[in-house]
C-alpha cells in the first residue's frame, strides 16, 4: 500500500474561463487528503476575449498537438500565467518551490470531442516545470481516451476521497456548477458514479456579457428579477442529451446560449439559472438510486436563484442541497484541489478514471510527467 505523502499544488483554469484556481493538498493519492490554503486569480477581460478565440481557432483539430493561428501564442501567455500564480501563491503561503513535490496542472480545454476520442487542453507541462522549477502532472485526460473513455469527469476520484473523509454515510452526490455541470454518486456502500449532467454557468455568463458587459450574475441579481420562460427552457431540456441512456461529456459548444430576441435580459438569465438547476434533475434520474443529499461546489453555488431552484426540484424528491462549505469542503477551491490529488495518484500511477466515472474499459491512469530539467515521461501510455 502506498502510505508516502507528498505535498502538491493543484492548477485549475475552468470552461467559465474567468480565471486560475490554485490549492494546496498533502495526500497519499488514496484516502489521507490534508487540504491547505488556496486562492484565486482572475484573468483580465482581454485574455478572456483570447480564450474564447481559442476556442473558434481549435474548433476544427484533428491533431490535439497542432497549435495554428494564434493558439501557440495563447498557450505560452496561459502556462507563463500558471507560473505566476504559483510564485504569487507560494509566497502567500510562506513556501518555496523546495516544499512542492508535483504540481497538477489542468490547462485550458479549448476542444472536447469524446466521441471522437479528441481532447485539447492548452498548457506547457514543461514550460511550467521549466518556470516554477517544479515538477508538474499534466494531461491528464488523454490516456483514458485511448482506453475507451470519454475524457471526463476526472474528479470523481477526488470526491470518492472526501466522502469517505466524512460525506458519507448516505446516497450523496457532488455536484460541481462550473462552466459545465458535472455530478458524483457515491453511494451508500462506496459505488461511484459520475458524468457531466449539462450546461452550468456557461449559458448564463454568455447571456449576460452578451447584454451588459459583465462576466456573470453577480449572486443571481439578474436573475432574480425575472421570469422562467417555459418554451426557452423546454429547448434546452429536450436536448437528446438528457434522455440518452449512455452518459457522455460535454464541450462547452454542446450548449449555446439564446440568442438576443429570445428574451429580455433578466428573464433570460432566470430561464438559464432554472436550465442549469433543472439539468442536474435529469441527469440525476440515470444514477442507481436518487440521492439523499447534493453537495454543491463551484461558482455556480453561489447564484441563489440556481441553488434556490435546485433546491426546490430535490425537495421535490426528498432530497437537501449544500453548499460545499455548510458539508465541510471548500466550493471555491475543490476542483483546484482535485488536480494536486490527481496528479499525486498519477506519480504512484493509481487509476484516475474508473468505468463508472468515464465508461473507460478498466481503472486507468494517465497524465504526462515533466521535470524542470526538460524532461518528460507519459504515465500509463
Amino acid at each position: 500500500m502506498v502510505t508516502k505523502m507528498k505535498t502538491a499544488i493543484g492548477l485549475m483554469s475552468g470552461t467559465s474561463m474567468d480565471g486560475i484556481d490554485i490549492a494546496l493538498l498533502k495526500t497519499d493519492g488514496e484516502g489521507v487528503v490534508d487540504r491547505g490554503p488556496s486562492m484565486s486569480v482572475p484573468y483580465d477581460r482581454a485574455f478572456r476575449e483570447r480564450l474564447k478565440q481559442a476556442l473558434v481557432d481549435a474548433k476544427d483539430l484533428q491533431d490535439r498537438r497542432a497549435r495554428p493561428g494564434d493558439l501557440a501564442a495563447i498557450e505560452r501567455n496561459l502556462t507563463l500565467r500558471h507560473a505566476v500564480a504559483v510564485s504569487d501563491f507560494l509566497h502567500v503561503a510562506g513556501l518555496s518551490s523546495a516544499d512542492i513535490d508535483v504540481i497538477g496542472f489542468h490547462g485550458q480545454t479549448v476542444l472536447h470531442r469524446p466521441d471522437e476520442a479528441l481532447t485539447v487542453q492548452l498548457g506547457d507541462g514543461a514550460l511550467l516545470a521549466s518556470a516554477t522549477g517544479i515538477p508538474v502532472v499534466c494531461d491528464m485526460r488523454a490516456n483514458d481516451m485511448v482506453h475507451g473513455g470519454q475524457g471526463a469527469p476526472l474528479i470523481p476520484a477526488y470526491h470518492a476521497a472526501l466522502a469517505a473523509e466524512g460525506a458519507g454515510g448516505v446516497p450523496t452526490v457532488f455536484v460541481n456548477v462550473g462552466g459545465i455541470s458535472n455530478l458524483t454518486y457515491i453511494g451508500s456502500d462506496g459505488d461511484i458514479v459520475a458524468y457531466d449532467s449539462g450546461p452550468g454557468n456557461s449559458l448564463i455568463d454568455q447571456w449576460i456579457e452578451m447584454h451588459t458587459g459583465k462576466a456573470f450574475d453577480e449572486d443571481g441579481h439578474i436573475a432574480s428579477q425575472g421570469q422562467v420562460l417555459d418554451s426557452l427552457a423546454a429547448r434546452y431540456l429536450k436536448s437528446p442529451f438528457f434522455s440518452a441512456n449512455r452518459r457522455r461529456s460535454l464541450d462547452r459548444n454542446d450548449f449555446l446560449p439564446p440568442h438576443k430576441t429570445d428574451a429580455g435580459l433578466a428573464d433570460g438569465a432566470r430561464t438559464l439559472a432554472y436550465v442549469t438547476a433543472a439539468a442536474i434533475l435529469q441527469s440525476a434520474k440515470h444514477l442507481p438510486r436518487p440521492p439523499v443529499r447534493y453537495i454543491v461546489c463551484g461558482g455556480g453555488r453561489l447564484n441563489r436563484v440556481i441553488m434556490q431552484d435546485l433546491a426546490d426540484l430535490a425537495g421535490a424528491e426528498r432530497a437537501c442541497v449544500l453548499p460545499a462549505e455548510e458539508a465541510g469542503f471548500d466550493g471555491d477551491a475543490m476542483e483546484a484541489e482535485a488536480w494536486a490529488y490527481l496528479a499525486v495518484r498519477s506519480l504512484f500511477g493509481l487509476p484516475l478514471t474508473f468505468p463508472g466515472t468515464t465508461g473507460v474499459t478498466m481503472p486507468t491512469t494517465g497524465g504526462v510527467l515533466c521535470l524542470p530539467e526538460e524532461q518528460f515521461s507519459t504515465i500509463g501510455g
